[in-house]
């Protein structure tokens, strides 16, 4: 099963805001449904290790 993980780019910090096993749910996600937020990068995990990152918006 994969599991999604958001982090959200405030200024120079990152923070996991959304974790998931939903992807079109994770994929409608923009900058707008967090405060502050600059950017969005997604991790993909699957089986305990990471499969993919890479930026949302």
């Amino acid at each position: 099963m994969k599991i999604y993980v958001v982090l959200a780019l405030r200024e120079e910090e990152m923070e996991n805001v959304f974790v998931s096993d939903d992807e079109p749910k994770v994929l409608a996600l923009t900058t707008a449904d967090f405060d502050d937020c600059d950017a969005l990068f997604l991790e993909v995990w699957e089986d305990g290790a990471k499969i993919d990152d890479y930026r949302l918006v």
